[in-house]
């Protein structure tokens, strides 16, 4: 059964600043990377624990997919078939704060 995606505040949040800080350099490069992320992102719905445990974390529950340059954070909620983005996280930035 898929799970269903909802996203934080924060990763809305991320994820726009992040556009908005390519599209200043290159709207089209922006645009390719926010179509990319998505698609990275909607697979978590089939594929759920296919991203790796957070390693600063240690919680089976706090996952992430990394699509460079970006840690995409993610919480399962398994009883309740939820995928949770919780943010969009530059991997310059260090340990992401969720």
């Amino acid at each position: 059964m898929a799970f269903k995606l909802i996203w934080s505040p924060s990763a809305r949040i991320d994820l726009q600043e992040l556009i908005y800080f390519i599209a200043e350099q290159n709207p089209g490069s922006a645009r390719r990377f926010g179509d990319k992320l998505f698609q990275t992102v909607e697979r978590l719905s089939i594929f759920p624990e296919s991203g790796r445990i957070v390693p600063e974390f240690g919680d089976p529950l706090i996952r992430e997919i990394i699509r460079k340059p970006c840690r995409i954070v993610y919480r399962l909620d398994p009883e309740k078939l939820i995928v949770e983005i919780v943010r969009i996280w530059h991997s310059a930035r260090g340990i992401p704060q969720i």
